[in-house]
């Protein structure tokens, strides 16, 4: 067993990931000292209920509802900081980095929102910030862009970046269930809060894709600046045609080189079927990371939960004990001064369409949608038109469902389209429009 002094952390928060953090530290204390190369103790624990039953039984002294017992504690090297939200955690990181702790963070949102603040802060302290556990969980995508790939240049980052999504999803296409009950189900099973809307909405993978995107390309973009869909809006009908295609739907966040500009954008996309990304199921998450040198590389794994994301809060803690996470963090390129990429204009994304319309069963229809997107110089790869069955739009139209697969085009030129046929009559609602990954 090592001999040297022992790492002594604080536990700030103990919801479901500080649960994971203490079970791990205390259940395989033995395990964390030999590869950490010395104990690792935990002094104090910070949560706003100490009377509130655990996941894990820690002396009652330990526990405190007041940060200041942290703070004023010299003796305490790392404060674990297993929090969400903004505020108070900002205060609180900050105050931590100030009383001399280095810091160990899962709060994607908090360094999405204020992370050029918090890394530049610590830095003028001599403070280290590790936050591997702030992006898809146990997944070591931090570790893979910040260090494995130093020797590429990475071109692009695609990635399913919220389990609960992706769980959804899967049930969706695999059993056919509609979008309202295998949501209900996710929150029963833990994969959603009792409000979803973060992770549905897809800010929850967008504020992991600004992490990825400045890790990668040294530029950070807001969360508003980009374009970002959820699935919430999702019909089941166009999962079916996905599969029908061949392909697969995902929410996929992108970030990518075009030309010295950053493309950026998270939303439901079709990919192909035998691309392991669309073979990423239930509540998984996978990066795909494309470099210069190595080419495409994909990263797949449990991205959310208890252990997962416990285990990447306990693999930075070895880091710091060990002293890999101190000069890792000091040469870091990440929230420093240097001129950003600029962001793509969403209007000029390049990438194929599958639209979906409702028409009126009539000559000439599609004859007009053709020509509006000939004109826009959309070209068309595929149509399907199955025959009428019952359905009747108002005045007593027989409608049909149309779907069209498209070559690749510009997002400006579909909008520009879609403004045109907004003014066809024989097209009723619904109209659908995905993009295709390339």
């Amino acid at each position: 067993m090592p001999t040297t002094s022992p790492l002594r952390v604080a536990l700030i928060g103990m919801g479901t990931v500080g649960t994971g953090v203490a079970r791990i530290l205390t259940d395989q204390a033995e395990r964390i000292a030999r590869r950490a190369g010395r104990s690792v103790e935990i002094r104090r624990v910070v949560v706003q209920n100490p009377e509130k039953q655990r996941g894990v039984s820690l002396p009652a002294d330990m526990i405190t509802d007041n940060p200041e017992a942290v703070y004023a504690d010299k003796e305490i090297d790392v404060a674990l900081h297993v929090v969400g939200g903004i505020e108070p955690a900002r205060t609180m990181m900050l105050r931590l980095l100030e009383s001399g702790k280095d810091v160990v963070t899962a709060n994607k949102a908090l360094l999405c929102e204020h992370g050029d603040e918090i890394f530049r802060r610590a830095r003028e302290l001599g403070r280290t910030v590790a936050f591997e556990a702030a992006v898809a969980g146990g997944i070591p995508i931090i570790a893979a862009i910040g260090q494995s790939m130093a020797a590429n240049q990475i071109t692009s980052i695609q990635g399913i970046l919220n389990g609960t999504s992706n769980f959804i999803l899967t049930e969706m296409h695999e059993k056919g269930r509609s979008y309202a009950d295998v949501l209900v189900e996710a929150q029963q099973l833990g994969y959603a809060e009792a409000d979803p809307t973060l992770d549905v909405d897809g800010t929850d993978a967008a504020q992991k894709l600004v992490l990825l995107s400045q890790l990668a390309f040294g530029t950070k973009v807001p969360v508003a600046a980009f374009h970002r869909q959820g699935i919430d809006k999702l019909d089941l009908v166009d999962l079916r045609n996905a599969s029908e295609l061949g392909y697969r739907v995902k929410l996929l966040a992108t970030a990518r080189l075009v030309g010295g500009q950053l493309e950026m954008h998270v939303q439901p996309t079709f990919v192909r079927r035998d691309e392991p990304l669309a073979k990423t199921s239930g509540a998984f998450n996978m990066v795909e990371l494309t470099g210069d040198a190595v080419g495409r590389l994909w990263y797949s794994g449990a991205g959310a939960g208890e252990m997962p994301t416990a285990s990447a809060v306990v693999a930075d803690v070895i880091d710091l004990a060990v002293g890999r996470a101190q000069p890792t963090f000091t040469r870091l390129d990440i929230w420093r001064e240097h001129p950003p990429l600029p962001l793509l204009p969403a209007t000029d994304v390049r990438r194929r369409f599958y639209l979906r319309y409702n028409v009126e069963d009539q000559p000439h229809v599609l004859a007009d949608i053709a020509d509006i997107l000939g004109r826009h110089n959309i070209s068309i790869a595929s149509v399907i038109q199955k025959e009428a069955e019952s359905a009747t739009a108002p005045g007593g139209h027989v409608t049909v469902p149309l779907v069209i697969m498209t070559h690749e085009s510009t997002e400006g030129a579909m909008r520009d389209a879609d403004a045109e046929l907004d003014r066809l009559k024989s097209i009723r609602p619904p109209r659908v429009r995905i993009p295709v990954a390339s």
